[in-house]
C-alpha cells in the first residue's frame, strides 16, 4: 500500500429488465451485451452483492474466478473494485483469474467464505460472438437457491446506482497478497492470488488412492489415457493431477492452454463437439479417454474404439462401485440424486443397495440442499455433470478419478464394466434432443398446448401404435417437486408422459441463454435381456420419438427438421 487512499465512487445507472438469474444465481448472455451495454455487467454485480445482507458482506471473504474465456479479466477487474468499494475485505482469485467451478465450490467451503462468483458461460462457445456469464455461488459452496436469485432479480429492476473504486488496478499473474487502502475504509482491502489447482488438488488426495491410479497410469500393462481439456479452464488442473501427480505422459493431455475462445471450438464434452477425443479414441490405441467442458464441471468417458458411456450410465456405475473409492468407504452412502430428465439407471442401483433416490429439478442448487442435509452423498445429470457431496458443485475431475479408481480396482475396460452393469442391471436406452435457438414465444405456446394435451385425464390409457410397436399411457403430470429438506415447491419442471412398459417421453423448457429458448426432448426405454444391449440408441428409441413428434407437432411449429443436437 502506497500513496494516498483509493476513492470510492458511486455511479448512477439504470436498471435493465433482463437480468434474471436462469436458475443457481446466473446471468448468461451474448458477450456483446455485456462488453457493449452501459453498465451491464456493473448492474449485476451490485445487483448481487446488494443481495448478502450488509452486516454479512462487511469484511467477509469471497472467492473469484473464470473459465478464461473473452471478456474474462476485463470482468474480474470490475469484480474487484466492486468488491471493494462495498465492503468485502478480502478476495480469493485464482492465478490469472482462472479457477474451475469445483475448485471454486472447494475454496469457498475450505475457507468459510461468504460465497464465490464465477465468470463462465459454461459450456457455451467464447469469443467476441460467442456467451458470457456470471455465477453466484453461496456460502456452502453450491449455486445460489432461488430465494437469492429472485432477490437478485428483485434488486436488479430497481437499481439507481452501483459503487466502484476505478483507480483498483491488481496484477492477477502475481501470486500472493496485495493490500489496498480505500477512502472511508477502516481497514485494508486484500486481494490473494492463489494457484487455482493446489487447494482443490488436496482435497482430491483425501477422497481417492493416489497410489492405485497412479499404478494404473505409470505401471507394467499401463493403462493409455488421452484426455481433452478443450482449450477451457481445466487444462492446469489436467497437468498437475493427473500428469504431474499422477504419472499419466504430458502427451496424454490434449488442448490444455486456456484460450479466450476455447480455440474456436465449442467446449461441450459430448460426441458433438468432442471430435478431436472421439476421433484419437477410435484408433484404439487408448484404453480411456475423457473431455472437460469450459469450466470444468461437466465431462464425457469414452472407452478403446471410442466406446461411449452415456451420462445417466455413468452416474448409475459410480454409483454401483462407490466400494472402489476411499471417501466412500469411510463416509459410508446415504442416498442418490438425480435431475427428473436423468436416466432411471440410477435407480435400479439404489433399490439394490438399499438407499433412497431423491428425484429433482435441473439444476445443482437443488443437490446441495440435499447434501446440507445428509440425506444425499451421489448425483448427477444427463448433461454430463456428476459430483457428491465432498462439494456443491458436478465435479469433471473427480468424475474421471473416480473412473480411473474404477478401472484399477476391477482390472477391466471401460466398455467390459459398462456391459458388465447392463448385464446385472438391465440397459436404459436413452437419448436427449435439443431443439436450440427458438422464438421464446414460439416454445411458450407448444409447451402450453402439449401440457394441456398430455395432462387432460382422457389422454390416460391412450395408445399408440408404431410399427410392431403399441405404447400405453400410465401416467402423465407436469412435473414438480417438493423439497423435503424445507418443503419449497418448485413447479412446471417439464412434462412426463410414462408408458406400461416403463419407457418414458419428457419434454422441458430451457432458457439458459435468456435471449432464445431451447426445447428439450427425452425418450427412455428399458431392456433386460443381455440380447438386447447391442443396439444402437435412436433404433431402439425411434417409436417414442414419432410419437413425440406426433403430439408435439414441434417440427410444423417451429419450422425445423431435426433437433440442433443428439445426446
Amino acid at each position: 500500500m502506497e500513496g494516498s487512499p483509493i476513492p470510492v465512487l458511486t455511479v448512477p445507472t439504470a436498471p435493465y429488465e433482463d437480468q434474471r438469474p436462469t436458475g443457481g444465481g446466473g446471468l448468461r448472455r451474448p458477450t456483446g451485451l455485456f462488453e457493449g451495454q452501459r453498465n451491464y455487467l456493473p448492474n449485476f454485480i451490485q445487483s448481487v452483492l446488494s443481495s448478502i445482507d450488509l452486516r454479512d458482506r462487511q469484511g467477509c471473504t469471497m472467492v473469484v474466478g473464470s473459465d478464461g474465456r473473452y471478456f474474462s479479466r476485463t470482468a474480474t477487474e470490475i469484480v474487484v473494485q466492486m468488491a471493494a468499494a462495498n465492503g468485502i475485505g478480502r478476495l480469493i482469485i485464482g492465478q490469472n483469474g482462472i479457477l474451475s467451478t469445483p475448485a471454486v465450490s472447494c475454496i469457498i467451503r475450505k475457507i468459510k467464505a461468504a460465497g464465490g462468483i464465477i465468470l463462465t458461460a459454461s459450456h457455451c462457445p467464447g469469443g467476441p460472438g460467442g456467451e458470457f456469464g456470471v455465477k453466484f455461488n453461496v456460502a456452502n459452496g453450491g449455486p445460489a437457491p432461488d430465494v437469492v436469485s429472485d432477490k437478485i432479480y428483485q434488486i436488479s429492476k430497481t437499481i439507481e446506482e452501483y459503487a466502484i473504486c476505478p483507480d483498483l488496478r491488481i496484477d492477477l499473474s502475481r501470486l500472493g497478497r496485495q493490500e489496498f487502502d480505500l477512502e472511508n475504509k477502516f481497514k485494508p482491502f486484500r486481494v490473494e492470488i492463489v494457484d487455482p489447482v493446489d487447494i482443490y488438488l488436496n482435497l482430491l488426495r483425501t477422497i481417492f488412492d493416489f497410489n492405485a491410479i497412479k499404478s494404473l497410469l505409470t505401471g507394467p500393462g499401463q493403462l493409455k489415457i488421452r484426455v481433452d481439456a478443450m482449450h477451457g479452464v481445466m487444462g492446469p488442473y489436467v497437468r498437475k493431477v493427473l500428469c504431474d501427480e499422477l504419472g499419466a505422459p504430458a502427451n496424454s493431455a490434449i488442448n490444455c492452454v486456456p484460450l479466450e475462445d476455447f480455440g474456436g471450438q465449442h467446449p461441450d464434452p459430448n460426441l458433438t463437439y468432442a471430435t478431436t477425443l472421439l476421433e484419437a479414441m477410435k484408433g484404439g490405441e487408448y484404453g480411456f479417454g475423457a473431455a472437460f467442458d469450459a469450466d470444468g464441471d461437466r465431462y464425457m468417458i469414452l472407452g478403446q474404439n471410442g466406446f461411449f458411456v452415456s451420462p445417466s450410465d455413468s452416474l448409475a456405475i459410480i454409483a454401483a462401485n462407490l466400494s472402489c473409492i476411499p471417501y466412500f468407504r469411510q463416509m459410508g452412502v446415504r442416498g442418490f440424486g438425480r435431475s427428473m430428465p436423468t436416466s432411471m439407471a440410477l435407480d435400479r442401483v439404489a433399490k439394490s443397495m438399499k438407499v433412497p433416490v431423491y428425484e429433482t429439478p435441473a439444476g445443482w442448487r437443488f443437490f446441495s440442499n440435499l447434501m446440507d442435509s445428509g440425506r444425499c452423498s451421489l448425483c448427477g445429470e444427463e448433461s454430463f455433470g456428476t459430483g457428491s457431496d465432498h462439494l456443491r458443485e458436478k465435479d469433471g475431475l473427480w468424475a474421471v478419478l473416480v473412473w480411473l479408481s474404477i478401472i484399477a480396482a476391477r482390472k477391466q475396460s471401460v466398455e467390459e464394466i459398462v456391459r458388465d452393469h447392463w448385464a446385472k442391471f438391465g440397459r436404459h436406452y436413452y437419448c436427449r434432443f435439443d431443439y436450440e435457438g427458438l422464438e421464446p414465444k414460439t416454445t411458450y405456446y407448444i409447451m402450453r398446448d402439449l401440457e394441456a394435451l398430455v395432462t387432460d385425464k382422457s389422454f390416460i390409457g391412450q395408445q399408440f401404435a408404431v410399427g410392431s410397436h403399441v405404447y400405453s399411457v400410465v401416467k402423465t403430470d407436469s412435473f414438480e417437486y417438493v423439497d423435503p429438506v424445507d418443503g419449497t415447491v418448485t413447479k412446471k419442471q417439464g412434462l412426463r408422459i410414462i408408458f406400461s412398459d416403463a419407457s418414458r417421453l419428457i419434454f422441458r423448457l430451457s432458457s439458459s441463454s435468456g435471449m432464445r429458448a431451447t426445447i428439450r426432448l427425452y425418450a427412455e426405454s428399458f431392456e433386460r435381456d443381455p440380447s438386447g444391449h447391442d443396439q444402437e440408441p435412436q433404433a431402439v428409441l425411434s417409436p417414442l420419438i414419432a410419437i413425440a413428434l406426433k403430439i408435439s407437432q414441434i417440427h410444423e411449429r417451429t419450422g425445423r427438421r431435426g433437433p440442433t443436437v443428439i445426446t
